[in-house]
C-alpha cells in the first residue's frame, strides 16, 4: 500500500494523452468524493443513486490510476483495463436509469434489459478490438446493437415512457439529459472504435486514428459522460429533496 502512494510516474511534456490520464484520474476521484458526501443533503430514496455516482467515479477513478501507468511506461493502449473499467460502469450507469425511475413504476426487468444490452455492447466491443481483429467490423455492429438499445430507451423507450408518465419535472428533465449523454456522450467510443487503424473509417476509409489519438478521445469522453451523468443524477436527486422539504 505504501508503494502506491509514493510511486511517481514522469511524463513527457509534449505528451496530451498522459496529461488527460492524469487528470481523469484525479477529477473522477474528487466527484466520488463530491458525491459520497453529498449523500447526507439529499432524502433516503436518492440516496442509492448518489451511491451508485459515487461508485461510477471511484470504479473509474482506480482503473485510470493503473490505464496511467501502462500508457506513461509503455505507450501501448490499456484496452483489457478500459474494458475491464467500462463493464463494470456503464451497467452502473443503467441502474441509475432505474433508480431514478422506480417512484414512477421501472421495474427490475426493465433494469435488467439495460444491463444485459449494455454487457452485450461491452463485451462484443472487447472481442472485435482485442481478441478477434480479423472480424472487428462485424463485431463493431453487433456491439452497436446493445448501444442502439440503451440510446432507443432513453430517448423515445421504456425510460422515456417512465419519465413522461411521472409527475417530477426534475425526473423529466433529468432522463432527458441522461438520454442526450447516450446520443452524444457515448458515441464517441462506437465512432473512436470504427475508426482505429484498420477498422471501418481506417486505412483506406475516411480517416485514421493512432492508439494515442483513440486514448485522447476515450479519455475526454469518459470524463465528461462519467462525471456529467453523475451531475445530472445529483440534480434530480436536490431538486427533489428540496421539494418534498417545501411540501412537507
Amino acid at each position: 500500500m505504501k508503494d502506491i502512494f509514493l510511486r511517481v510516474v514522469e511524463i513527457a511534456n509534449d505528451d496530451p494523452v498522459a496529461f488527460t490520464f492524469f487528470t481523469g484520474y484525479m477529477a473522477m476521484f474528487a466527484a466520488s468524493v463530491f458525491f459520497f458526501f453529498e449523500r447526507s443533503r439529499v432524502d433516503g430514496k436518492w440516496k442509492t443513486s448518489l451511491l451508485v455516482s459515487g461508485l461510477i467515479t471511484g470504479i473509474a477513478a482506480v482503473h485510470y490510476y493503473y490505464m496511467r501507468d501502462v500508457w506513461a511506461t509503455s505507450q501501448t493502449s490499456p484496452t483489457a483495463l478500459r474494458y475491464i473499467d467500462w463493464t463494470l460502469t456503464v451497467p452502473l450507469m443503467c441502474v441509475e436509469f432505474y433508480l431514478l425511475l422506480k417512484p414512477a413504476g421501472a421495474s427490475k426487468g426493465f433494469m435488467w434489459r439495460l444491463i444485459i444490452a449494455s454487457v452485450f455492447m461491452l463485451v462484443t466491443g472487447y472481442i472485435g478490438e482485442g481478441l478477434d481483429p480479423d472480424n472487428t467490423i462485424l463485431w463493431g455492429v453487433l456491439s452497436t446493437l446493445g448501444y442502439v438499445y440503451v440510446l432507443y430507451s432513453a430517448l423515445a423507450g421504456e425510460a422515456k415512457k417512465l419519465a413522461d408518465a411521472s409527475n417530477s419535472v426534475a425526473v423529466q428533465k433529468g432522463i432527458r439529459a441522461l438520454g442526450l449523454f447516450v446520443l452524444i456522450g457515448w458515441a464517441i467510443y462506437p465512432i473512436g472504435y470504427m475508426a482505429m487503424d484498420g477498422n471501418l473509417l481506417g486505412e483506406g476509409g475516411l480517416g485514421l486514428l493512432k492508439p494515442a489519438d483513440l486514448n485522447l478521445i476515450y479519455n475526454i469522453g469518459d470524463a465528461i459522460n462519467k462525471i456529467g451523468f453523475g451531475l445530472v443524477v445529483y440534480n434530480i436527486a436536490v431538486t427533489e429533496s428540496k421539494g418534498s422539504a417545501a411540501t412537507a
